[in-house]
């Protein structure tokens, strides 16, 4: 059985005392492909660094957090973002989109940022992986403008209802589905079954957001494994059907 997980921090400081001990109990629980997203220009080096610590395992996006987007340093970041991509392979570009949770006044320029990632993710030929916190209408206009065949990626962390959930597959995004599927106020496992797997790939935005029965803990990729039992009994199949479906799907998406 091979799990995905799609989006992990694998990088964050939370994992310095026992990375390697999480990276082996990830890959001996399945979960065998794990996708890293970028934060700013300050986590180049460590992303790259477990790249080559864990070559077979761990695939790298590049992308500008919309949390990082700020007035004095969007400028160079968005050059980094433009210059890695142009410089070496990645699987996509992300995260990428607009948090109005934390800052507001931000807002215009990280549309700017988020529209201007999306471009050169078309130019790449790479998929997306978007942020959205509190931003689904802004989210949605984005996408909506720049409405192509090419335009295609992964809705992280989706949080959404029905129709939004629909409004993002309209516009050939899968949806990321991690520990908030297993929440009791977490609501969209009320829905999920009425979304066709094809649409669903599994992450745990580790070390965030961590599954029951590990709610409120420190998150990590060996429990992509909890994600997909949820899966599995909202779908009414085996986790192995769900770990090969959304395996297949984070394929399409990332192009390995």
């Amino acid at each position: 059985m091979i799990l995905t997980d799609t989006h992990t921090h694998l990088y964050s400081e939370e994992f310095q005392n026992d990375r390697n001990e999480m990276m082996q109990r990830a890959i001996n629980s399945g979960v065998s492909r794990l996708f890293v997203p970028s934060i700013d220009s300050t986590y180049t080096s460590k992303m790259y660094d477990l790249e080559g610590q864990f070559p077979e395992n761990v695939f790298l996006m590049m992308g500008l957090h919309p949390c990082y987007v700020k007035p004095e340093t969007v400028e160079a970041e968005l050059q980094h973002v433009e210059t890695e991509l142009a410089r070496r392979n990645f699987y996509a570009v992300g995260e990428i989109g607009i948090d109005l949770y934390w800052d507001k006044t931000t807002l215009d320029i990280q549309k700017i940022a988020f529209k201007q990632q999306i471009q050169l993710a078309k130019k790449h030929q790479l998929g997306i992986n978007i942020h959205c916190r509190d931003a689904f209408d802004e989210i949605f206009e984005v996408l909506e403008s720049e409405r192509s065949d090419d335009l295609f990626g992964i809705f992280h962390c989706f949080t959404g209802d029905y129709d939004q959930a629909q409004h993002a597959i309209d516009l050939n995004m899968k949806l990321g589905i991690g520990g908030v599927a297993t929440f009791k106020n977490g609501k969209i496992d009320q829905f999920l079954n009425q979304i066709d797997l094809q649409h669903i790939v599994l992450e745990t935005d580790s070390p965030y957001l961590a599954p029951v029965p590990h709610r409120g803990k420190r998150n990590e990729s060996s429990y992509t494994v909890l994600v997909a039992q949820k899966l599995a009994e909202i779908y009414g199949v085996s986790i192995e059907e769900i770990a090969q479906i959304t395996t297949e799907n984070s394929k399409a998406i990332f192009g390995v």
